[in-house]
């Protein structure tokens, strides 16, 4: 009958510790997740895989923020959100002039889209909402581009 009882505190000992491991472990994954998310908030106007969401402007009131193309994001979306209406002025600057990278569309709040454009875009956004910039390469170039570049966007609105 000891032993019986023995096994049994040792059975429901084991079982408890099984218990508080998985709970800890599950936690711990908790906050892991809650710091990730914290730091993609803290990280303004970077490349996270294929989008560029542009969040902070700098002391000219210009989003800009640095971005690369390569074989695996042979596009790059770079998201902001228009308040205002009025003319967008974009460009992008590569590492090398001979660089084959344009602005291939715009997509508006609406989900209509236009482009494709060169390396400096300037447009008339009549809509507010969120809007998309997509870069690529030409393809009715040679060589598409891959490597580093800049994007700026600048904002003027239009008095009412």
């Amino acid at each position: 009958m000891k032993t019986y009882i023995s096994i049994l505190i040792v059975v429901f000992f084991f079982s408890c510790q099984q218990k508080e491991s998985k709970q800890t472990t599950v936690s711990a994954t908790d906050s892991i997740s809650k710091t990730e998310k914290k730091e993609i908030k803290t990280e303004e106007n970077k490349q996270i895989g294929d989008t560029i969401f542009m969040n902070v402007k700098d002391q000219k009131e210009t989003f800009s923020a640095e971005g690369s193309l390569d074989s695996l994001h042979s596009k790059i979306y770079i998201k902001f959100e228009n308040e205002d209406l009025g003319e967008l002025n974009a460009s992008i600057i590569p590492n090398t002039d001979q660089a084959n990278i344009r602005f291939s569309q715009i997509i508006f709040p609406n989900k209509t889209s236009d482009g494709p454009f060169a390396r400096d875009l300037k447009i008339q956004l009549n809509q507010k909402g969120k809007t998309v910039l997509v870069i690529g390469h030409s393809l009715m170039a040679e060589n598409p581009y891959y490597g580093k570049f800049k994007v700026e966007l600048k904002h003027k609105k239009t008095a009412h």
